[in-house]
Formats: structure tokens, sequence, C-alpha cells
């Protein structure tokens, strides 16, 4: 009886693994979609116990008042103490304000100084780990337990094993430059509230297929001149930038940070000869969708907006550049070469 017992509480065990897997992804989906629309930041670790007007508390909140002033958002774990600090630091500066908090059955809470569009909850320590070192420029480490000396040793350990480059010391002693980066924005025929919010992007705007298997007719004019009607999945607007992405996946070629282009790679074209096009960045480009179905999907990087088949698609270089920072050590030629494993193969 004690073995078919056992038996027992051990297929549950197996069998609640398993639907966990799902919740985790969930988790992962989640964060990563939300996070990734945050920009540059900085991560404060420290006590949750610390109290207001105290020495570390005014500590922590002048400094993230000081990274927003230097251009950056400010990550905490969004709870009280040394992590509600940060964050009204950073609100109080008109920065970014992001909490990652977790379920605790004590202590832990969101607290007030959080944006309410950047507020994320998690069940699980090792994903709210992974959004942290993720998404983060830099680390600020205050005074706190065991679970600030987790976070602590959690990123030295990545940074001492190469998991995270030395960026963080390159940084801090200016061994880096600024590269201008081109962005895309799009307006539309009429006003669509989920674009108008954030109309640019970085890396590419795809137009693409919606609740079918059937290809759409993507008909484009370039500057008021007619080019073609590609018969696809859907066509892709790519930056330089994106142009190691999504559009590199569909074929496109890979185009260097500082030129002055855009490029247009059709997605699944049914026809051989319809290839990708590089084009000027100053461009204006005018899409208009047909298709079986009535709407089509259109894509700001991750974000994503349904369309009606009369809105017409309107893209072009956005009015302004971001800077990024590039190690030294660093260029983007090594990064391609190896991404893309070019140079591994031993028959070269």
């Amino acid at each position: 009886m004690k073995n078919e017992l056992n038996n027992r509480r051990w297929n549950e065990i197996k069998t609640n693994d398993s639907w966990a897997i799902f919740k985790i992804m969930g988790e992962f989906v989640e964060g990563y979609e939300k996070m990734s629309r945050i920009g540059p930041c900085v991560s404060i670790f420290g006590s949750a116990r610390t109290k207001p007007n105290t020495k570390y508390y005014t500590l922590a909140q002048e400094i993230a008042e000081s990274i927003v002033n230097a251009g950056y958002g400010v990550i905490t774990g969004g709870g009280p103490g040394i992590m509600e600090a940060g964050n009204k630091g950073a609100h109080l500066a008109e920065g970014t304000s992001v909490g990652l908090n977790i379920d605790l059955p004590f202590e832990q809470h969101d607290n007030p100084y959080i944006d309410s569009d950047k507020s994320l909850d998690f069940d699980y320590f090792f994903v709210r780990k992974v959004m942290f070192v993720k998404y983060s420029q830099g680390f600020v480490v205050m005074p706190g337990g065991f679970g600030t000396l987790d976070e602590l040793f959690e990123a030295m350990t990545l940074i001492q094993t190469n998991k995270i480059e030395k960026a963080i010391d390159d940084i801090i002693e200016g061994n880096f430059q600024l590269s201008e980066r081109s962005l895309l924005s799009i307006t539309t025929s009429t006003e669509i509230d989920s674009i108008n919010e954030l109309n640019f992007a970085l890396n590419e705007i795809a137009v693409s297929r919606k609740n079918t298997t059937s290809m759409i007719t993507v008909e484009t004019t370039l500057d008021d001149e007619y080019l073609t009607s590609y018969w696809a999945d859907g066509l892709i607007v790519s930056t330089p930038t994106g142009s190691t992405g999504y559009s590199l996946s569909c074929g496109g070629p890979v185009i260097m940070p500082e030129t002055d282009n855009l490029v247009l790679t059709p997605i699944a074209p049914h026809n051989l000869n319809a290839r990708p096009l590089v084009i000027s960045n100053n461009t204006k480009i005018k899409l208009k969708v047909s298709g079986r179905e009535d709407n089509f999907l259109v894509s700001m990087d991750s974000r994503i907006a349904t369309l009606s088949n009369e809105t017409v698609v309107y893209i072009e270089k956005a009015p302004f550049k971001i800077k990024m920072i590039e190690l030294k050590d660093e260029s983007f030629l090594d990064t391609l070469r190896k991404k893309l494993l070019w140079g591994e193969d031993k028959r070269n």
C-alpha cells in the first residue's frame, strides 16, 4: 500500500509539473511583450524593509532620479523599501518606472510609484530574474538581505562567466561610443488608437494576413509612384537595425547600421521574381491591402494591430533618431560574423 501511495503521489507531481510548464511559458511571454517596449533601464536591488526618510531610502531615490536624468528607466522588484524608493525617484523625475513584483505570503506588495502599464506580477523567481538581467543595462545594489544578495551574486556570476559581457564596467569607464539609429513612423487613413499611441518602430513595420491561409495583395507605392502589388503572406518594411531580424529570415539583405536605407521584403511571395528591394530612407511608402478576409495585421516591432482592408498605411522615416551604446571592443561586423557563424565551416 505504501508503494501504491508513493506511485500515486509521484504521478500527481509529474502531472502538476507538466501543467506548470504552460504557466511558466505564459509568464515569459507576458514579460517579454511588456519589457520589450520599455527602452534602456537600470535595475535597483535592495531591502524591502527599509523605511521612508531613512538614509538608504533617500539615497536610492536620488540614484533613481539621476538614472532617469541620464536617459534611462528604472526597474525594481516592485515592492516596498528600497524598491519603492527607486520607483519613487523615477516617478518624480518623470521617467520610466517598472516594477517586477513576486507573489509572496508576506512583505511584498506593489508600491504606488510604478507606471500603471509597467507593473508585472510573477509566480516564479527564475522568470523574474530573467527579466531583470535581460532588460537591464546596469545594476545598482543597495543594502538588503538574502534576496538582495541573491540578485547581486546572480548578476556577478553571469558577468564572471561572460554570460553578461563586461559592458557595465565599460560603460562606467566610458569605453563606448554612441550610434544613431533611424526609426520608422506609421500613419493610417483612419484614426487607430492602438497605433497613434506609439506610432514608430526601431526594427520593422510589417503588414500580414489574418485568420486565413490565403495570401493577400499589398499594393505598394513609393513617393506617389506605383511599384508593384505583392501577392504574398505580407510585406516587411525594415530599417538597417531590423535588417538582421524578421526581414533576414524572409530572405532580405543585411544592411550596415549607418546606411540611409530601408528594405522592402515580401513574406513568402507567390512569385519567385518578387525580390527584396533596398530603397532610400527618405522614401514615403504607401500600402493598400486586399484579400479574401476583411482585415489584415500590421506589426510595429512587437506590437500588433488589426486594420480593415479599407485602411491605407503610410510609412516613412521617423523625424527623430535614437542613440544606442556600442562597446569599443565590439563592432557590427564582428557581431555579424559570430551570429551568422561565418568562417565556422572548416572547409573554407
